[in-house]
Parts: structure tokens; C-alpha cells; sequence
């Protein structure tokens, strides 16, 4: 399964496109979340996941991610990562269904958790403790905790996903760098400046190639 391909001219491809006008692909730090699920129809045990785009061969121990719940900043659930980002820099955590194994396809690792409906949050851990990447969704009442980026994505309607419109880049705002999408584990699209596009970005042209890659 295949993200839908952006049309040329609508909203999504021309903020796509300020995006990569805006920020250089050298500038954006890596790993970021790039796809979350967390509202399946009915049970989301074994459904939900996180994933991750970044460098190949990044070795994952002592990365966390967690969930922040929006009423009082509380983390929800914690799961401790492991493992190499594998060569096509996508990572997939996948929720457990109770027996070792996860109805998500495309699985790199494993773990228990429940990511609440909005408004709420996740956040990527460095080995440190520092905050890499954090993705905020959902309508944030006065006095609720936003412990994402900028300003919160929408809260999805069940059996869709808050996907990165490209992977690979971060504007720092939750609300331009994610859309709702149809889950896609394991397949992500990447922003990719044709060859001489440099040359282009002071006139503002640049040609946009979007491909998801996927694994196994």
C-alpha cells in the first residue's frame, strides 16, 4: 500500500513545496518521527505504531519514544528502542498484540503501548534524555500541556494516520509537517530536488520527486 501521490497545484503539494524552498535537506536533523497511528477501529491493540525516518545505520539503543498526555504532561507509555535504522532509513515500532507479535506489517521492533486519542503527544528521546522530535495533535484547551512542535497537527478520525508530508523534512511545526493519511508502515515519501534545482530555489523553481520505499 502506497500514499496517495500529491497533486500538482493543491494545497498539500504547494506547502509541500514552501518546505523545501524553506529548508534545505543539509539543515534537518535526524532520526524524526515520520508516521504515527494510534486510533484504529475498534481494539488498537497490535495496530498502532511509530515510525521513523533516518540515516541508515543509526543504532537506535537508548533512544526513547513516549507519549505525553495532553490534560497533565504525563507520560503515558515509554518504549525503549533498539536495533539499526535499516538501509532504506525507514524504522518501524509496531504495538505488541500480547503474544511477542504485532498485526503491523513492516515491523522492526516490537513493544507494549497505547497512544491516546488528541489532544495529546509523542516524543523521540536521544540516548540523553533531550527531545529530538515531538508531534502534538489534537485541539489543546487553555491550561492542557502541547509538548509538540509549533502548532498542533489534527487528531485523526479512526483507521488513519498523522503521516509526515515528506520525511525528511521539519519545519518545526507540527501543523505544516504532518497531514492525515492512510497508513502506510514501512513506506515513507522524500522530498528529492532534481539535479540543478540549486540553481533554482532564488526563483523559487524547483522539481519535487516523491517516491515511498519500502522493505521486504
Amino acid at each position: 500500500m502506497k500514499r496517495r501521490p500529491i497533486r500538482a497545484g493543491s494545497p498539500r503539494a504547494l506547502g509541500a513545496l514552501a518546505l523545501v524552498l524553506a529548508l534545505p535537506l543539509s539543515a534537518t536533523a535526524l532520526p524524526l518521527i515520520s508516521e504515527v497511528f494510534y486510533d484504529a477501529v475498534g481494539s488498537d491493540t497490535g495496530h498502532s505504531f511509530v515510525e521513523l525516518y533516518g540515516t541508515p545505520g543509526t543504532d537506535l539503543t537508548g533512544f526513547a519514544v513516549q507519549g505525553i498526555n495532553g490534560s497533565n504532561g504525563a507520560v503515558t507509555d515509554s518504549i525503549s528502542l533498539s536495533g539499526l535504522i535499516p538501509a532504506d532509513g525507514i524504522f518501524v515500532v509496531a504495538d505488541d498484540q500480547g503474544d511477542g507479535t504485532s498485526l503491523v506489517p513492516n515491523a522492526d521492533l516490537i513493544g507494549r503501548f497505547d497512544f491516546q486519542n488528541g489532544p495529546d503527544s509523542v516524543e523521540l528521546l536521544a540516548p540523553d534524555g533531550s527531545v529530538l522530535d515531538a508531534l502534538g495533535y489534537g485541539v489543546f484547551a487553555a491550561g492542557e500541556i502541547f509538548a509538540g512542535e509549533g502548532s498542533p497537527a489534527p487528531d485523526t478520525p479512526a483507521d488513519s494516520s498523522l503521516a509526515r508530508v515528506f520525511a525528511n523534512l521539519d519545519s518545526d511545526d507540527n501543523a505544516l509537517d504532518f497531514a492525515v493519511a492512510l497508513p502506510t508502515p514501512g513506506s515513507a515519501p522524500l522530498a528529492v530536488p532534481e539535479p540543478g534545482s540549486a540553481a533554482l530555489f532564488g526563483t523559487g523553481l524547483v522539481g519535487l520527486a516523491r517516491f515511498g520505499r519500502r522493505r521486504r
